[in-house]
């Protein structure tokens, strides 16, 4: 199983959970601290795969997928990446 590093690339507008470009959350077999719950609830099933050496056949690196927070008016984009075995 892998961890899964998640940073933030991308954020418009004003975040209520403050998440700004750069914060990094690592997800492996319990919920990263800090990560607002609606992200975590977007990410994780995107997370799930990659944990488990899958990948996403619309993504260019096998080892990444970009995932959106469900905010329309204030999108927080998380890039998720294949790391170390946990």
């Amino acid at each position: 199983m892998f961890n899964v590093v998640a940073p933030v690339v991308s954020q418009e507008g004003t975040c209520e959970a403050g998440h700004r470009i750069g914060d990094k959350f690592v997800i492996g077999q319990t919920t990263p601290c800090g990560m607002c719950s609606w992200a975590f609830y977007t990410v994780y099933p995107f997370s799930q795969p990659l944990q488990f050496g899958a990948h996403f056949p619309w993504e260019p690196d096998p080892d990444v997928s970009r995932v959106a927070c469900p905010d329309p008016d204030n999108p927080v984009v998380f890039e998720l990446r294949r790391g170390v075995v946990a």
